[in-house]
């Protein structure tokens, strides 16, 4: 797993655990990151391998283990970041961004089930639909050209099993995601976190790929700060 630490003389720290097949490199992860320096935090980035035949081993121990050493931190998840981020112990407040509990509905149960029975973890299996459409008009050519098109039959097992044994999220946590997101499961928020606790955006599965990104950035540092408070005071003015 790679990790790196982004402004350094940042004064607080945030662990930000990203998506399944993000990059540092990648434009619009960087212009997350960047945001979140700005507003003054030290910033520890990481990338999940894309093929894993273990979930804890794999994923969830080496973020698990290197908390550890943080007096206290905000997390931030994005979607399979956000299945790890749930495991996560010690952070002050819980941001999940299009957090991915559950494989989206276009995907049947019994052909999930048949697929994650296949004693490999080759990458033979398509990925079908990570294009722009489904990650945000921002998304550029880079971004989806190194976005791995195979995984395998034992990171199906894997993450559905993750999915399948998620604990309680945490009473405070935010939610942003979109309705229109093709690849996460909406049913699984809507079963873990509270409606009041969950802010949509137009887009796509990838908030920092949103043309409208820049309306919500200010809410996802004000929710890191402050967690679910936030969004509680905004539905009583709208309300």
């Amino acid at each position: 797993m790679r990790h790196r630490i982004f402004n350094e003389d940042g004064e607080d720290d945030l662990v930000f655990v990203m998506g399944w097949g993000n990059r540092w490199t990648h434009e619009n992860v960087s212009w997350l990151i960047g945001n979140l320096g700005d507003a003054g935090y030290r910033v520890h980035a990481f990338e999940l391998p894309t093929n894993i035949d273990d979930f804890k081993a794999d994923w969830l121990e080496p973020i698990a283990e290197y908390v550890l050493d943080l007096d206290s931190y905000q997390l931030l998840g994005h979607s399979a970041g956000a299945l790890v981020g749930q495991a996560l112990d010690g952070a002050e407040n819980h941001v999940y961004l299009s957090p991915w509990w559950g494989y989206s509905e276009t995907y049947p149960e019994f052909a999930l089930e048949l697929l994650a029975e296949i004693p490999t973890d080759f990458p033979f299996l398509p990925v079908p639909g990570m294009d722009a459409d489904a990650l945000g008009e921002r998304a550029t050519d880079h971004q989806v050209a190194t976005i791995p098109r195979w995984i395998s039959p034992a990171f199906v097992r894997e993450t559905r099993r993750a999915q399948q044994e998620l604990l309680a999220i945490d009473h405070d946590a935010v939610v942003f995601c979109s309705l229109r997101d093709p690849v996460i499961s909406h049913r699984a928020i809507g079963e873990r976190v509270p409606s009041e606790h969950v802010v949509l955006y137009d887009g796509g599965h990838e908030l920092f790929s949103s043309p409208l990104r820049e309306e919500y950035v200010d809410l996802v540092l004000e929710c890191l700060e402050d967690g679910a408070a936030v969004v509680e005071d905004r539905a009583s003015v709208t309300a």
